[in-house]
């Protein structure tokens, strides 16, 4: 779907503080399906949580990004996304049920460009959600880098600027390829 912006890269890099300035402008959003997946296990005392069982996880948020596409179908004009189905899978590519990356690019398609935040330590923190340090943050990122492209999507890295600069900056570039024009 053309319409299906993508916001993923590095943990602590910005893509929810930059999902909350779309929002603002007046774009469809949809939360990362891993920070809910750990409030929910938090809450309920599970175990499908990345420090727990990292494959659990992945397999929920992998089953959850399937349902934020069908909700996000319903929704009108441009829904950006606070990570995808790629991210999931990225984890899950080992398992022998799992599909190959460019099956699911093909499968379940988002804008073929997909905005990364890059590795930014000034503004990664850790949360009661976000436990993992820098380096596996950045190691994320990393796998990321590579999957993305093995799925058929066009890697655009943000720049390290202010939320407003970053908006602008995904909104110009979506205007570059033609993709706001049907907005």
């Amino acid at each position: 779907m053309d319409r299906f912006i993508v916001i993923s890269g590095c943990s602590g890099g910005g893509k929810s503080t930059l999902l909350s300035e779309l929002a603002r402008r007046g774009f469809a959003t949809i939360e990362e399906p891993g920070r809910r997946i750990v409030a929910a296990e938090l809450e309920s005392g599970g175990s499908a949580l990345p420090w727990v069982d990292g494959t659990a996880f992945a397999r929920r948020a992998f089953q959850m990004a399937l349902a934020d596409r069908e909700h996000a179908a319903q929704l009108g004009g441009w829904v950006f996304f606070d990570r995808s189905l790629i991210d999931a899978a990225a984890h899950l590519l080992h398992l022998p049920d799992m599909p190959t990356l460019a099956t699911l690019g093909g499968l379940h398609p988002y804008n073929r460009q997909v905005f990364l935040t890059p590795p930014w330590p000034e503004i990664f923190i850790n949360d009661r959600e976000r436990r993992h340090d820098f380096d596996a943050a950045r190691d994320e990122y990393d796998r990321l880098l590579v999957a993305y492209p093995a799925a058929g999507y066009e890697v655009v890295v943000l720049p390290m600027t202010g939320v407003r600069e970053r908006a602008d900056f995904v909104l110009t570039t979506l205007a570059t390829q033609g993709s706001l024009a049907r907005r």
